[in-house]
């Protein structure tokens, strides 16, 4: 069960986490991956029947089936005993969310709190399984090639005018779930684009993922070469589940920066800020144990 990685994909080099899933585990992985198997197929099969009716009474605008994979994550969550809270308020309305990228459990936590449609990178499409869902979640694929850019920009216009939210994920790969890289401001170019930038606007949204304790902090990232496999056995087989937490930051209209390079620094820093702060909380909390 090894999927595709990027070859940009980042890797600082050290050790991996221990993913070793005990005795009690394998039961309590057996117990979750039923029903995480039954959920995400139902939502599959209503998705699918839905899309037909959907299209014939509202066109594109999807007004049903985003809240079909909402649910869906809502209860993907809740199989996995993975608690999650939200802090502050998600944008209401079209617009841009741009978050960190820590794991592929980044799917059900940020379409949980609100309906959403990822941006992906193309190959994502030809996946076995995911570019299958992704494609009927309505997923927006994008290739990084300035010749495409133009119609990515239409793209970007049509899907918003439907009242559409984009995630996009500005660091450009997965991290340990410890740190937010230096957003690639190329993605940002688009949003200046002409019938964009004046009504445009983005929210920066930080995950904090706490791991579950006695566990490695990066319990929860994938990153690098790490497979899905083992990973996503070691989250089933968790007895004890840690939790994550959702920040929203406060949306920022594109017409009120200068450039990309101004727009991606500030939601950089906004998405910055609670991943540190997690960070220094459990620094803290190990010295003092």
């Amino acid at each position: 069960m090894n999927e595709p990685r990027s070859a940009a994909s980042w890797d600082d080099g050290s050790e991996r986490p221990d993913l070793h899933v005990s005795a009690p585990g394998w039961v309590v992985a057996v117990l979750r991956v039923i029903p995480l198997f039954v959920v995400l197929a139902i939502g599959l099969v209503a998705t699918l029947v839905m899309l037909p009716l959907e299209r014939l009474v509202a066109g594109e605008s999807r007004p049903i089936t985003p809240t079909i994979t909402r649910l869906v994550c809502i209860a993907a969550l809740a199989i996995l005993g993975i608690g999650w809270r939200a802090k502050g308020v998600p944008m209401r309305g079209p617009g841009a969310v741009v978050a960190n990228h820590s794991s592929w459990l980044d799917i059900f936590v940020l379409n949980a709190p609100k309906r959403l449609y990822f941006v992906s990178k193309a190959e994502v499409r030809d996946w076995p399984g995911i570019g299958w869902l992704a494609r009927a979640t309505g997923t927006v694929f994008i290739r990084r090639d300035r010749r495409e850019a133009a119609a990515q920009v239409g793209e970007f216009r049509r899907r918003l005018s439907l009242g559409h939210r984009l995630l996009f994920f500005p660091e450009g790969t997965s991290t340990d779930s410890r740190r937010v890289l230096p957003f690639k401001t190329t993605l940002f170019a688009a949003f200046f684009a002409d019938g964009l930038r004046q009504n445009m606007w983005v929210q920066p949204v930080s995950v904090v993922y706490l791991a579950p304790r006695g566990r490695d902090d990066r319990f929860y990232g994938w990153w690098g070469d790490m497979d899905l496999g083992p990973h996503l056995l070691a989250v089933l087989g968790a007895v004890r589940q840690g939790r994550v937490e959702i920040h929203y930051h406060d949306p920022v209209r594109v017409a009120d920066f200068a450039d990309r390079k101004m727009l991606a620094a500030h939601c950089e820093a906004a998405v910055r800020g609670p991943v540190l702060s997690a960070l220094v909380q459990e620094t803290v909390g190990s010295g003092g144990a």
